[in-house]
């Protein structure tokens, strides 16, 4: 299995401006490879190879000496995200859907670049707590936590508030399963109650972005008064980006938090398989649905459940609301309900605690069928 590990690093100024140089040369040439591809197939109807591509960086170095300033293997790999960005071009066209074509980036609408060949060009000493990057030199590096494997990429990002990060994907050994507890869990996600677990307990919806709005309208509006182009707009643009990330950082550690305890907790975990981006067209909940964040959290669920040896089942969602988990009968139900009273055998329970214990059944069915 993989792993990824990130960690805060703290560049110095000129640290700092080498790698947004860097950058800014990497955002170059992905302009200058789309615009290979593209004149390419409207003018000679030629499709380029990847390779093709990565064959032309000796020239395109001799013709712009500022290239060589990037490691070779980062040039590289720039290339190979133009033809990750054509490959799913064509599968979605393929698909019959009606895809964006692949996009020029803009100023400062680079902002990653990877080392694909770990300790080639980025190599990270525990001892000292210090990051050696190819053309920057030694940069700190937070490391909160050990590197669990062994690296293979490193990605270095820029965040849109100005931070810096370093990205090890490792490649671990076998996962540690925890010991069983004997113990089957249902899960219903909702909007009113975040999740209702099969056993009566409830996550409250926190409800992140919601209470941030202000703060963020606020922003926004002295966003807007500012003139385009000028420090002052830049400056207000990073503090409304700042209110995004704290919601974001919030949100994420509430859901590592809750899906920890349920992995340490249960041996059997049965969720919904949900199309979240289909219910995200009904735009009276788009909102509420997007600042629950359940895709995030039951992602988060399956590979802590995948590495602590626990069983992780994504069901059918349909009728789980509308089906008794005594008796089986199904009527239909307004989301206004927020009671299950079946008309055939007199079971009167909550809606979501229905739902989570007819999740749990469909789980220990499609495992017992499996």
């Amino acid at each position: 299995m993989r792993k990824t590990f990130k960690y805060r690093i703290y560049p110095t100024k000129q640290q700092q401006r080498l790698l947004e140089q860097q950058l800014e040369e990497c955002r170059w040439l992905y302009n200058h490879l789309l615009a290979d591809r593209r004149d390419a197939w409207e003018e000679r109807h030629e499709s380029r190879r990847l390779y093709d591509q990565q064959a032309t960086l000796p020239a395109l170095k001799a013709e712009r000496p500022t290239l060589a300033g990037v490691h070779s293997q980062v040039l590289q790999h720039v290339a190979v995200r133009i033809d990750l960005a054509f490959q799913a071009f064509f599968r979605r066209v393929k698909a019959g859907e009606t895809p964006g074509y692949p996009r020029f980036r803009g100023p400062r609408r680079y902002d990653s670049m990877t080392f694909p060949q770990v300790p080639v060009g980025c190599k990270l000493t525990v001892e000292t707590q210090r990051l050696r990057i190819a053309n920057v030199g030694l940069v700190k590096v937070i490391l909160h936590r050990l590197v669990e494997g062994t690296p293979k990429t490193a990605t270095i990002r820029r965040s849109s508030t100005g931070k810096w990060y370093v990205c090890f994907v490792c490649e671990c050994a076998e996962p540690a399963p925890l010991p069983e507890t004997g113990q089957q869990v249902g899960i219903d996600v909702g909007l009113k109650t975040f999740a209702t677990l099969s056993t009566g307990a409830a996550i409250a919806n926190p409800r992140f972005f919601r209470q941030e709005e202000r703060a963020l309208a606020k922003a926004q509006r002295r966003l807007a008064k500012e003139t385009p182009g000028t420090p002052e707009r830049a400056k207000r643009r990073k503090i409304v980006a700042r209110v995004h990330e704290r919601v974001a950082w919030r949100r994420s550690d509430f859901a590592h938090q809750h899906s920890r305890c349920i992995v340490n907790t249960f041996d059997l975990i049965a969720v919904e398989d949900l199309s979240v981006n289909r219910m995200l067209h009904n735009h009276c909940l788009a909102k509420s649905i997007s600042d629950a964040a359940w895709s995030q959290f039951t992602s988060l669920l399956s590979y802590k459940a995948a590495w602590a040896g626990r069983k992780y089942v994504a069901v059918n969602p349909a009728y789980t609301s509308q089906d008794c988990s005594q008796c089986g009968h199904r009527h239909t139900l307004s989301l206004a309900d927020r009671l299950y009273t079946c008309p055939c055998c007199g079971l009167v329970v909550d809606r979501d605690l229905n739902a989570s214990l007819n999740i749990l059944r469909l789980g220990q069915q499609s495992l017992a069928s499996a």
